[in-house]
């Protein structure tokens, strides 16, 4: 699904909650916007470098390595409260009330312990790169220009642990939707029909025109 589900809020602590990590996750999507945006910057510096100067922007290779797991890893849960991953709508669609709500928990848990699992490996690994006793903490560089490494190896396991926050809440909402039998649970991405997406994107387009006439 991408781009076809809204996430409903109350006055609940759960919704709270939501709320709360919601702003968490959007700065960490932010930042990896900017990471991407840092790269363009960078590639633009080397090209103009190699064509003007005769030399490309020394260590780019690092500094790609580097911005690497913003990129990958940061907006991964801000995606996931969006409904934004990857997913069998057409199949997923055709259920409701608590049959629905059953599979999306199922689902959800899955993946809740996938993630888990990868917090404690990526945890490990960037354990095995980290050292206070090293020359910038680091027990590994990149090749080029030396950077150490375990900068970018913490930021997995950091964007995988606010994941993992973030499916608690959902299986948390899922819970809840399957003891009430609620119809549309707070905290949880919805699947908009398709008059009901086409609203919110005319809502963003509109807004959008709005900003530009200001």
């Amino acid at each position: 699904m991408a781009g076809g589900s809204l996430v409903l809020s109350d006055n609940s602590t759960l919704s709270r909650l939501d709320a709360s990590l919601y702003r968490l996750e959007r700065v960490f999507a932010l930042m990896s916007g900017l990471a991407v945006f840092s790269l363009m910057v960078l590639a633009v510096v080397s090209v103009s470098g190699r064509n003007f100067l005769g030399q490309p922007l020394p260590g780019y290779v690092d500094w790609i390595e580097q911005a690497m797991p913003l990129i990958a890893f940061m907006g991964v849960a801000y995606t996931q409260r969006d409904g934004g991953h990857i997913r069998m709508d057409i199949l997923v669609g055709r259920l409701r009330g608590r049959v629905l709500w059953i599979a999306e928990l199922i689902t959800t848990l899955a993946i809740l312990l996938l993630m888990v699992l990868m917090v404690w490996g990526t945890w490990a690994h960037f354990e095995r790169s980290f050292d206070f006793a090293a020359p910038l903490w680091s027990r590994d560089s990149s090749m080029d220009i030396a950077l150490p490494i375990w900068p970018a190896k913490l930021l997995a396991p950091v964007a995988f642990s606010v994941l993992v926050l973030r499916l608690c809440l959902q299986v948390w909402g899922y819970c809840r939707a399957i003891v009430t039998n609620a119809e549309t649970p707070v905290a949880v991405p919805l699947i908009a029909d398709a008059a009901t997406q086409a609203a919110m994107e005319a809502d963003t387009v509109s807004g959008l025109e709005e900003d530009k006439g200001a």
